[in-house]
């Protein structure tokens, strides 16, 4: 018996009933640390280092109880003393320590490596204000810092710290802590945060996310991806990248050699995982230790880092393949700068025509995944069309060196979070229905055999209903946010990017807006929601976000329109908000260019909580699309393969589609008197002149078939049941999206860790 009575006598003098949601919270999390801390790490050989620059973790007390098999006795208990878990979750602040998908992915990849009762943490840098809070004025982005750290956390101060020398100082770590139970696992691993003990948040400029960017004991883990659009900025992007990669190589030295290894053997005993190019500075940086630190010369080094760091490539956008200014390196790091030009001098000499794959190019630019190919010893995609064309176009001068290199690995997702925490109602259906065996190997196709039971197909629509009841709860109390609870709830959740485009959906709405207004009233209402953050330095994106916000304006304010169409946007989309926002959601818009998505995940939780995908020819939709089956997902759009050429080619003009008589209408709404009320003429004229001479991510090519498939979305949910038939063949054909059949490939093919 837990006795959290007995718990909240001993901590605050009260009984549990008498308690607030904080102070209950707090008895919990104390409860969750003493069962953890007394837990056993995993062992191996051979451990992992998990290392990325973002780990998006979420609130995390439901998962830990589910996790260590104390979900149901907590709740319960709870209740009877008059209380919900999800109420106490509620005084829970959200770690503010990633932005998107890279750091969700992450995050579940964290769970089910501790799942499988693998050898491996996670490593990253400890924000004390992440990307920054969202929130809107005036229809725009404004930004506070997230003060997540100012509330009990999860977080334990280790005494590991190492120091950290950089070209005009040193710094030395200090190494925070989160453990990582796997779920129904006797043991743990951690999460592996670096700080700064120097840190000062009162160099924050009031009001503001600004700060001096030059004074760096004090800035380097303030906030995630401080805005680079100046040198300053670029230069703190180094050094907290440097900083982590820094502390992680002397991490996993330090471990190996207390498990036995003589630094020579250094890969027996190490596998560095690099999430995307961020942590890339490791592979110089273990170059630089092993030579300067161990005594082993340069080319023994650079052979034992080969064969100790793996690569994870998440884009195929060139924007997001970092490259830094070697002099800008050089000012940061010099040691690091050498070691650098030394690596190019080798790839170079191998291959001295083949100018594509050398790391340092003419400009003296330093390539980051350059030296990541080179100078690990495996690289892959994240899905199965993102790894082809790394292979065959993006990557393909490296794929033509080193073709047993290429791997790929679809990304995925955990079912602890997103349905056993996320939709509680929906994992007791397919309990109820299939057994509980699903929560182990997350196969849940029995389902199948209920597709044309009617008493099952009625309970999921009764829990479809309960999950918008209680999104429509949550908008009402804390944005005053009113949804018609009987809408179809229509989503798109992701950071605000043109590729993503969110702005593709927002001419949908001015089109609908129009169609509304000349009396074709929608047999169901419709509520379209987004959420996601655009990046401050982006100007297009936060032009987007505010013509989305001046639409939901415009059609609140119109009494013909309001009653059959609403546009909300939720500011400071995170976790929390997500596992409101999926459960609740019958549509699921993945609506990326075609070839630039590299995978996805959020598409894998809406299909595992029933929502139908409106889906391009992209990423992990293929894949989706391959599991249940093209007539039970929504696709359109040109091919991957048709836009690759026509960038290629330059063949695509935003205008050979603007001047369409469906189309132009739409888009010159944007200048519209009537949205201008709403608007400021700046961005909204800059945003309608982007799209209609330039549009370098394609809305217009697939805007006439977008609006098609989107007015079949809705008459087909006019037949309730065989929509709900459809909904659980998704849900049914999910489990190949499990974060636990990525991580056992990634195990199988590149870590080789003990189990």
């Amino acid at each position: 018996m837990l006795n959290l009575n007995e718990r909240a006598k001993a901590q605050f003098n009260q009984e549990l009933s008498e308690l607030s949601h904080a102070e209950i919270y707090k008895i919990l999390l104390d409860l969750v640390q003493e069962k953890t801390a007394a837990m056993p790490q995993n062992q191996g050989k051979r451990k992992l280092y998990y290392i990325s620059a973002e780990f998006l973790i979420g609130k995390l007390l439901s998962n830990n109880l589910l996790n260590l098999g104390l979900y149901d006795e907590v709740a319960a208990e709870l209740a009877e003393n008059g209380t919900s878990l999800a109420e106490v979750e509620e005084a829970e602040a959200e770690p503010s320590l990633g932005n998107g998908g890279l750091g969700r992915l992450a995050a579940c990849f964290l769970d089910s490596i501790a799942t499988l009762g693998l050898n491996g943490d996670g490593v990253g840098l400890n924000y004390h204000f992440g990307l920054f809070r969202q929130y809107f004025e005036n229809n725009k982005q404004s930004y506070q810092p997230d003060e997540w750290l100012d509330h009990p956390t999860w977080l334990k101060k280790s005494d590991i710290s190492y120091k950290v020398p950089f070209g005009q100082f040193t710094l030395q770590s200090t190494l925070y802590e989160i453990d990582v139970p796997g779920y129904n696992q006797p043991n743990v691993n951690k999460l592996r945060l670096f700080d700064l003990d120097t840190v000062n948040p009162e160099i924050i400029e009031e009001g503001s996310i600004n700060f001096d960017k030059t004074q760096i004991e004090e800035n380097l883990t303030l906030f995630l991806y401080p805005d680079d659009s100046d040198r300053n900025g670029n230069l703190l992007r180094i050094y907290q990248q440097y900083f982590m990669v820094s502390n992680g190589a002397q991490l996993a030295i330090q471990e190996a050699i207390e498990r036995g290894s003589n630094i020579h053997d250094l890969a027996e005993y190490v596998v560095v995982q690099i999430n995307d190019t961020h942590p890339t500075f490791i592979i110089p940086e273990f170059v630089r230790l092993l030579t300067t630190e161990h005594g082993i010369d340069f080319e023994e080094a650079v052979e034992i880092t080969r064969n100790v760091v793996a690569f994870t490539n998440h884009t195929i956008l060139s924007e997001a393949l970092e490259k830094w200014p070697l002099a800008d390196i050089h000012e940061v790091v010099p040691e690091i700068a050498e070691i650098i030009v030394q690596l190019d001098e080798i790839i170079k000499d191998q291959f001295p025509d083949n100018e594509a794959v050398h790391i340092i190019d003419e400009w003296g630019t330093v390539h980051m995944a350059s030296i990541a190919i080179h100078f690990g010893f495996s690289i892959n995609g994240v899905a199965a069309l993102h790894t082809e064309i790394l292979k065959n176009n993006e990557l393909n001068h490296f794929y033509e060196i080193y073709p047993e290199k290429f791997s790929n690995k679809t990304n995925g997702i955990t079912f602890r979070r997103w349905l056993m925490a996320a939709n509680p109602s929906l994992t007791n259906f397919i309990d109820e229905h299939i057994g509980t065996k699903w929560r182990e190997d997350a196969d849940l196709t029995d389902l199948l055999a209920f597709e044309n039971d009617d008493k099952a197909l009625d309970e999921l629509r009764r829990i479809k209903r309960e999950n918008k009841n209680a999104l429509a709860d949550h908008l009402q109390r804390t944005r005053g946010i009113n949804i018609d609870r009987h809408s179809i709830v229509d989503v798109q959740i992701k950071r605000i990017h043109e590729y993503k485009r969110q702005q593709m959906l927002a001419l949908y709405i001015i089109y609908k807006y129009h169609e509304i207004k000349a009396g074709n009233i929608p047999g169901t209402p419709i509520t379209i929601i987004f959420g996601g953050k655009a990046a401050p330095a982006y100007t297009i994106a936060k032009d987007i976000i505010h013509l989305i916000l001046s639409l939901s304006e415009l059609i609140e304010n119109d009494l013909d329109v309001a009653p059959h169409l609403k546009v909300v946007f939720v500011d400071n989309y995170n976790v929390s908000e997500a596992e409101y926002l999926i459960p609740a959601a019958n549509i699921s818009e993945q609506i990326s260019l075609a070839s630039k998505e590299a995978s996805g995940t959020g598409n894998m939780k809406f299909m595992l909580n029933g929502a139908l995908t409106i889906m391009t020819w992209d990423g992990a939709n293929v894949e989706i699309a391959e599991q249940v089956g093209e007539e039970n997902v929504y696709p359109f759009g040109k091919s991957s393969e048709e836009i690759v050429n026509l960038y290629a080619t330059d063949g695509y003009d935003p205008q050979d589609y603007y001047k369409q008589e469906r189309i132009q209408p739409i888009v010159d709404f944007i200048i519209s008197d009537e949205l201008m009320a709403y608007g400021i003429p700046e961005r909204l004229n800059r945003l309608y002149k982007d799209m209609t001479s330039k549009d370098y991510f394609m809305a217009l090519i697939d805007l006439e078939e977008f609006i098609d498939v989107k007015e079949k979305v809705y008459l087909d949910y006019e037949d309730r049941r065989d929509w709900t038939r459809r909904s659980l063949i998704n849900i049914a054909n999910a489990g190949y999206f499990s974060a636990d059949r990525t991580i056992a490939e990634y195990n199988k093919d590149i870590w080789h860790l003990d189990q």
